[in-house]
């Protein structure tokens, strides 16, 4: 239960999460109950949280890999569409910052569509714009393996960076305004995109490695290279990427503070990352508690096991005597005031 003052700022507060996969979910039922699946199970859950604005990232298990990649890829994305249009007294999918504001105005959700590891695209870096034109915003090129763009985070031993297809990658993305997300992307990875890009990043759902020294956390030298280039670190809220044994609220808040310290308060937003749910509604029972690339899958941060905890950061935020100023900030006005600028922006606007 949070305190008064902690819950008058939350309300007041552009709630931002930037990586949920509730999609997986949604698209696993039949098409007929996408839109009212979501109104049942995630939309009160978001509300509870004081969420007023969600990435919905567009992942593709390896079951559908390769061969039904883009297929998921494309039902997905369908999936994203017809929740919005049959929720649109609450939701709005949004292709600009202009909707973002207009629809959080309006008092309801505003969605953004990302892609995560972009397993349907292959080395078709044309199909950018086509994603794009059904209303992706966002983009990560690699999970924990190998893709055409690069190496994920779970393949740092071979050192690399992005491939050639990767670098027209960038090229593509920063020219039809879909921005680039390098999380999960591996070490080298991350570097030659820092190196690489013109307009800003984003990290959706990182944490920092000086804390935890994690392949899927950030160096000090990435989180500055994010800030300097104008873009957001997302901090991650999954319990065995913050410490190895120690799953605390204050452990999550030492993680936020660290991001802070090094890439400035106006460079640090949230990712949670909110994954029990969605693993327990899509896996078989027998493997809800397997690994996930060599870590548990089944531990979380007490109380913040899915959105409708969110108001409990507010609060440890302001026991740890950050200014009201600052927590706004973090909790989603940093990556509103990026996504304003860059949601949707063309080279050519």
């Amino acid at each position: 239960m949070t305190d008064s003052s902690a819950t008058a700022l939350h309300r007041r507060a552009v709630v931002a999460d930037a990586h949920n996969d509730l999609l997986c979910a949604v698209a696993s039922r039949p098409s007929e109950d996408w839109a009212s699946f979501f109104r049942s199970q995630w939309l009160p859950q978001l509300q509870a949280g004081g969420v007023d604005l969600q990435v919905l990232p567009v992942f593709i298990d390896d079951a559908y890999r390769p061969e039904g990649a883009l297929r998921r890829t494309l039902r997905m994305i369908e999936a994203a569409h017809r929740l919005a249009e049959g929720n649109a007294d609450a939701v709005g999918l949004c292709l600009s910052g202009g909707d973002i504001d207009r629809v959080i105005a309006e008092g309801r959700i505003a969605l953004v569509l990302a892609l995560e590891g972009m397993p349907g695209i292959a080395d078709d870096v044309e199909l950018l714009e086509t994603v794009h034109r059904l209303g992706v915003r966002v983009g990560s090129v690699a999970h924990f393996g190998r893709s055409a763009f690069a190496d994920g985070s779970g393949e740092d031993a071979a050192g690399s960076r992005l491939t050639r297809t990767g670098i027209r990658a960038v090229a593509e993305m920063e020219r039809i305004g879909m921005i680039f997300d390098v999380s999960h992307l591996g070490a080298g990875g991350v570097d030659h995109v820092l190196e690489l890009a013109s307009r800003p990043v984003i990290a959706t759902h990182s944490s920092a490695r000086a804390l935890f020294d994690h392949h899927r956390n950030l160096t000090d030298e990435q989180l500055a290279g994010i800030a300097m280039g104008g873009g957001v670190v997302c901090v991650n809220f999954f319990a065995p990427y913050l410490h190895a044994d120690t799953h605390t609220l204050d452990v999550l808040v030492d993680h936020l503070e660290h991001a802070v310290s090094i890439a400035g308060i106006e460079h640090v937003g949230m990712g949670p990352d909110f994954v029990r749910e969605v693993l327990e509604d899509t896996t078989a029972p027998c493997c809800v508690q397997d690994m996930v690339e060599g870590v548990p899958a089944d531990r979380y941060l007490p109380g913040l096991e899915g959105p409708s905890g969110l108001p409990l950061v507010t609060e440890a935020l302001l026991n740890r005597g950050w200014s009201e100023a600052d927590i706004l900030a973090v909790l989603g006005g940093n990556l509103q005031r990026l996504l304003r600028v860059e949601l949707g922006r063309t080279v050519r606007s």
